[in-house]
């Protein structure tokens, strides 16, 4: 009581409920929205930051959601996981791949290329994005170590960064 909550605008391109129920515990108030509202509407809530959620499939087909974040890079902090991070990936200018086999489960090694430290993450998708591809203001910061795919990035200059496992541990369907 008394502290300032952050607004947060939840993009929902297929999201899980812990990840919202995560938010709400460290104190953001979250307004859900489907994945296709429209750059403007989300900006007229005045959020604080903007969260991409996870979703299911391939990240290319879902061209109404890269075009609302390139309109909104710049203008909020925006945090994707996942499909979101797949999402952010293709609307900074970089390629996304399918997996051969995909990553799956509770045990996938990601190496933080901040701390050198190894997280083990919780993960479930089949697409990735192509780190070769990624401009030169976007970094990579987490590692896949079973196949050296990227896991997580940043942009250099905006509050936007990514990773694609899913930081809350609880990656089923």
């Amino acid at each position: 009581p008394g502290s300032r909550r952050f607004k947060v605008a939840a993009l929902d391109f297929g999201m899980k409920w812990n990840i919202l129920r995560c938010l709400v515990q460290v104190g953001c108030d979250v307004t859900v929205l489907p994945g296709d509202t429209p750059a403007q509407k989300i900006l007229d809530l005045n959020p604080d930051g903007i969260f991409v959620s996870n979703g299911p499939g391939d990240p290319e087909p879902l061209t109404y959601g890269i075009d609302t974040l390139r309109q909104l890079i710049g203008k909020k902090p925006i945090f994707g996981i996942c499909l979101g991070h797949q999402l952010l990936g293709l609307a900074l200018g970089a390629k996304t791949f399918k997996l051969k086999f995909g990553h799956r489960g509770a045990n996938q090694p990601v190496l933080n290329q901040r701390t050198q430290q190894v997280e083990i993450t919780c993960q479930n998708h089949g697409f990735a994005v192509d780190a070769a591809t990624l401009p030169t203001d976007v970094e990579a910061t987490h590692i896949n170590l079973n196949d050296g795919t990227l896991e997580g990035m940043r942009h250099k200059k905006l509050p936007v960064f990514s990773v694609q496992y899913h930081p809350e541990a609880s990656a089923g369907p």
